[in-house]
């Protein structure tokens, strides 16, 4: 049975994320909390070169301390779309434009805390673009064939949650013929 939200306090209200205390009662009547960290949406985009490599990147991520390999991402703007989210990430952190942005499929996160749903792409037919990069971003460009990223996987050498998803979802649609 469904919680009802009696109240919500928004104990933290970011540029990309809120943190939020809702107050619930469930269906015998019983009060408990949960917290909450409300986010827009994010797009990840699988990108396959002409060559038929796969353009990882890897970055610094401040969070952890530590730089991890991963496919580009992004969080959705207010108003853009997912597809929309997805181009202009690429763009930003490889330098590529897509011809191509086919929907590979959407997963939350870390549905327990996080409201955050991820959409996943494929990006064919790209071409390179001299875009900017955003603030803060230290990206380096890892090209690399498909089944080394998987390879990776596999040997724990990529740790980043939506990159492990998105391949594995892309190979396993791949291997059913979708």
């Amino acid at each position: 049975m469904d919680d009802r939200v009696t109240d919500k306090q928004v104990l933290y209200a970011g540029t990309k994320v809120n943190l939020e205390l809702h107050h619930l009662v469930d269906g015998e009547g019983r009060k408990h909390k949960r917290e909450l960290v409300v986010h827009p949406g994010a797009a990840v985009i699988l990108p396959v070169l002409p060559d038929g490599r796969i353009m990882m990147i890897k970055t610094y991520r401040y969070a952890v301390g530590e730089h991890l390999l991963e496919l580009p991402a992004g969080t959705i703007d207010p108003g853009e779309t997912p597809i929309n989210c997805a181009g202009r990430e690429l763009m930003e952190e490889t330098g590529y434009i897509a011809g191509k942005l086919t929907r590979i499929g959407s997963f939350y996160s870390s549905p327990g805390v996080m409201t955050e749903k991820m959409h996943a792409y494929l990006a064919t037919e790209l071409l390179p673009h001299a875009g900017e990069k955003d603030v803060g971003e230290q990206i380096e460009l890892q090209p690399m064939k498909f089944e080394e990223a998987l390879r990776m996987v596999i040997e724990g050498d990529i740790v980043d949650a939506k990159t492990i998803t998105t391949l594995l979802l892309f190979q396993a649609k791949r291997k059913a013929g979708h």
